[in-house]
């Protein structure tokens, strides 16, 4: 009875209710876990970098683009009139805040401290003021002035106010008053002397450009021909002795030359004196806005403009001329005026000749590495230095550059081929700055990036293609040649970008190995050998440099730099593109190929 009891108790027990879930989304609890081991901050972080990053970079070509671009828009020309009578003509450069000193408010006229002082009170002391370029500097002994808006009585944009850009002195603004020839009037008045300028002006500056031809070319070929021949006489007294037949006909030879070139030097001479002369008949008479009369050489006039009277055409026609000898001319007024074009030429030819000095030696350099080098402690080292080679600063690499290639290897040339101008007047030819050298320090500097983009190039491609191509019975170099090299080309071309892109911009290297301020003659022309790879070269980068930093008038130069920086990087980019073409063409030949 009593076990009976007991089963049934316990099979009569209540159900036991489940444990009530907790009231939420419906999911299982979880463990709390830290923000950070969900990935969502890191992605923020991350992406906000990337955008700040982006930002700088477009706001930096932003601005250099504005800037540069609007560089050569021909502005109007205000006529001011000061308190005191001062009376400035030329254009607004740029306007801006600022708190006048003691001294400035001290030099007021007694009769307008007291409307000043009331000015500067209502605008909590704080004045603007306008920088003005005017020009006319054999006048006024500076091209800017700064007005102070307080102090300005009337400002005004008159019809026949003239822009006058010159070879000489810069800038001149004033107004035509008469053009004289032979000292005669041609044209009295300002609308009669304007429209004798447009007459006479093209005819004076053709003569003037066969003027500058006549004396930098044919004069110069006439002293090239002189040089070698007399350099010649030396050589051959050097080698021969005095005494030597040899000698003897070299020397004869110059006599020759001297006789040809006397006659044509006096040929030359002549007719440049005639151009000369016949320029110097056109003078423009010019009213400055302070009264005072300036006599101009038309020849000297490189454009002229009634900058408040032309329409947008106008504009754009000026605008367009001073693009197009920015872009193909000299540059002139220590580099703060005129064209960039032997700049431009200097920059191309010097990153053409480091590219094809640095790839080959970065791409066998790196097939080496990683095609035929077993691995071991030396190619460890070689690697690593390979890579502290890129961190080494680029003043260094000039350094190096001078000493080894300048004065060692162009020293030892000249010993060997060049010393009877070493003899003659211990003038180096190799043995100093050139864009040869200058090529060549930056094929060292950007050579790690060469090879390590090869590597890496090497490395990518498949092993299995490599045995694919020894098990039909290819030796390694027909397997480097036919399988590797052609499918790791595009990473080459990716390492020949970023090298370009490097050396096309460095500058403080090319400061010591042949960069200069003024080159007098190109890398190309009519002289043999033609093609002068030891002078010296002007590079847009130095150019920048000289012109931002080492200009007189770094107010006139400041939108030179804009413009040269934004040609700098459009010249880079275009390389880069042809470059990424070139990758892309060899991508489609030879990667989407199958095995």
């Amino acid at each position: 009875m009593s076990s009976r009891a007991s089963s049934s108790t316990t099979a009569v027990l209540p159900p036991v209710d489940p444990p009530a879930r907790k009231r939420g989304w419906g999911r299982r609890s979880k463990a709390p876990t830290h923000i950070s081991a969900h990935g969502e901050p890191m992605v923020w972080l991350t992406g906000g970098a990337m955008s700040f990053c982006l930002l700088m970079i477009v706001g930096l070509l932003a601005l250099i683009f504005c800037q540069g671009v609007s560089t050569f828009w021909p502005l109007p020309l205000e006529h001011f009139t000061l308190a005191d009578g001062t009376v400035y003509l030329g254009e607004v450069s740029r306007r801006e805040n600022y708190v006048p000193d003691a001294k400035t408010l001290a030099a007021l006229p007694p009769a307008n401290a007291a409307d000043v002082k009331k000015f500067l009170d209502a605008r909590s002391g704080t004045a603007v003021r306008t920088l003005l370029r005017t020009g006319n500097f054999e006048l006024t002994q500076t091209h800017f002035h700064w007005v102070d808006d307080f102090l300005i009585k009337s400002q005004d944009q008159r019809p026949w106010d003239v822009l006058f850009e010159r070879v000489n002195w810069g800038r001149f603004y004033g107004t035509p008053v008469a053009l004289r020839v032979d000292g005669k009037a041609e044209g009295e008045g300002t609308e009669a002397a304007w429209h004798a300028y447009e007459k006479y002006h093209d005819q004076v500056r053709a003569r003037w450009h066969e003027q500058t031809r006549l004396e930098r070319v044919d004069s110069g070929h006439v002293s090239q021909t002189m040089q070698n021949a007399k350099l010649e006489v030396v050589r051959q007294g050097i080698d021969h002795g005095k005494s030597s037949p040899e000698h003897a006909a070299a020397q004869a030879e110059y006599d020759r030359l001297q006789s040809w070139a006397t006659a044509e030097n006096t040929r030359i001479a002549a007719k440049i004196e005639k151009l000369r002369s016949e320029n110097n008949r056109y003078q423009l008479l010019v009213r400055a806005a302070d009264g005072r009369e300036q006599r101009l050489a038309l020849a000297d006039i490189v454009r002229a403009y009634p900058a408040n009277q032309l329409s947008l055409l106008g504009k754009l026609a000026v605008y367009g001329s001073r693009w197009w000898e920015f872009l193909t001319d000299e540059p002139r007024e220590a580099n703060t005026e005129g064209g960039v074009f032997p700049a431009i030429f200097g920059t191309v030819v010097m990153t053409l000749l480091m590219t094809v000095a640095v790839v080959p030696f970065g791409v066998l350099a790196a097939l080496y590495l990683r095609e035929y080098a077993k691995a071991g402690l030396v190619i460890s080292i070689v690697r690593i230095a390979v890579n502290n080679l890129a961190g080494v600063p680029s003043i260094v690499f000039g350094v190096f550059g001078y000493g080894f290639f300048c004065l060692l290897v162009g020293g030892t040339i000249d010993q060997m081929f060049f010393y009877p101008s070493l003899a003659e007047g211990n003038k180096p030819t190799f043995g100093t700055g050139g864009v040869l050298w200058a090529s060549l320090t930056l094929a060292l500097l950007t050579l790690p990036v060469v090879i390590v983009a090869t590597e890496e190039a090497l490395a990518a491609v498949p092993r299995s293609m490599r045995e694919g191509s020894y098990a039909c019975g290819a030796s390694k170099w027909q397997t480097i040649w036919h399988i590797v090299l052609p499918r790791a080309l595009p990473g080459m071309m990716t390492g020949t970008i970023l090298a370009m892109a490097r050396g096309a911009g460095e500058v403080a290297p090319l400061m010591l190995v042949g960069a200069v301020k003024i080159a007098p003659s190109l890398l190309v022309d009519g002289v043999f050998p033609y093609v002068h790879a030891q002078r010296a070269f002007m590079h847009l980068g130095f150019h920048i440099y000289d012109v931002g930093f080492q200009s007189a008038n770094s107010e006139a130069a400041r939108p030179m730099v804009y413009t040269t920086t934004l040609l700098l990087i459009t010249i880079v980019a275009t390389l880069n593109l042809t470059a990424i073409w070139l990758r892309a063409r060899l991508r489609r030949q030879y990667v989407s190929s199958h095995f």
